[in-house]
């Protein structure tokens, strides 16, 4: 009698093929949001009446309004975001570093590259405009007031 000879369990990674993993364009959006939150000068992302407007329609998407992804033929993504800039930072400064944090935040946590990152300039949000909340920006001039 001869014993069977022993196989060993195929390794996942000696496997050609998994399958796809695909990331919801609202995954990325949500990246692309918290990203531009955290850089110094930002006061708010989306806003404006169109986005309004949408939102009396439909509440899809309603957390990413002012974040736009695409994916180009080559698989990178492009993205365009809308952000409220503080009161006295400086806008193109801002803008420049919204673009590399931005870029740089999807790219480690996608491993996928990022083509473009358009910023567009809704406005400038002047202390204690709208939301108290953002007062906490401006503790020196809410100290004085």
């Amino acid at each position: 009698m001869q014993s069977p000879e022993f196989q060993s369990p195929p390794r996942y990674d000696d496997q050609p093929d998994l399958g796809d993993i695909k990331i919801n364009h609202n995954v990325i959006a949500g990246i692309v949001r918290l990203a531009a939150l955290q850089v110094k000068g930002v006061s708010g992302v989306g806003g404006g009446i169109v986005d309004g407007i949408g939102e009396i329609f439909t509440k899809k998407d309603a957390d990413n309004r002012g974040v736009r992804v695409n994916e180009s033929e080559s698989g990178a993504y492009e993205i365009e975001l809308r952000i409220i800039v503080a009161y006295g930072s400086e806008i193109g400064q801002t803008a420049y570093d919204v673009q590399v944090d931005v870029r740089k935040q999807v790219m480690a946590m996608t491993g996928k590259e990022v083509q473009k990152v358009d910023v567009i300039i809704e406005g400038v949000r002047i202390p204690g405009d709208a939301n108290p909340e953002e007062d906490d920006l401006w503790p020196d001039q809410a100290a004085t007031d």
